[in-house]
């Protein structure tokens, strides 16, 4: 059986919980606890550890979904879950103040994962607020010396979510299903 490996990263409030829990084939585990700093005005609960979900692909492949705690005081996880990943899904907040920010601050935390795998990025609460549009966001990935697909995705919507790991795992072997 093929055993696959995917990280789920981005900021407070991206969605990475609400993605995993949503195309996960079984209960996720998560380690969200009561949130006590900034973080609280964002959201009441924040994943302090990881979020594990799992996902059943044809042939009895399988790919374990981690998602990274979003505060850089946990930063010592992302190296930890990363390890033997085959990519990166790179959730980013279109409502928070500087999105741009968020996705140069990720990209570069996670630079010697992403030079070694693959990249994807979702971009989640563009209903609420549309701009910055996702041309910009390549634009600014571009300057950042990579290219990746990007796309608008509800993180609680499954097939969006789907679309995403679809797409990281097709830049890894085409030929996957």
């Amino acid at each position: 059986m093929a055993q696959h490996k995917i990280i789920f990263a981005g900021p407070v409030g991206a969605g990475k919980t609400t993605a995993i829990r949503s195309i996960s084939d079984i209960p996720i585990i998560t380690t969200d606890e009561d949130a006590t700093d900034m973080t609280a005005n964002r959201k009441p609960q924040t994943t302090v550890a990881m979020d594990y979900g799992l996902m059943k692909l044809d042939g009895n492949e399988r790919v374990h979904l981690y998602g990274t705690p979003g505060q850089e005081r946990f930063d010592f996880m992302w190296d930890i879950l990363s390890e033997g990943g085959l990519g990166l899904v790179l959730m980013l907040d279109n409502t928070r103040v500087n999105p741009f920010q968020d996705m140069g601050f990720y990209v570069n935390a996670f630079r010697a994962f992403i030079d070694k795998t693959h990249l994807v990025i979702g971009v989640t609460h563009m209903n609420e607020r549309p701009e910055p549009e996702l041309e910009r966001y390549n634009d600014h990935l571009a300057s950042l010396g990579y290219k990746a697909p990007i796309f608008e995705v509800d993180a609680r919507e499954r097939r969006d979510v789907a679309l995403l790991v679809q797409a990281l795992l097709y830049s890894i072997d085409p030929g996957i299903r």
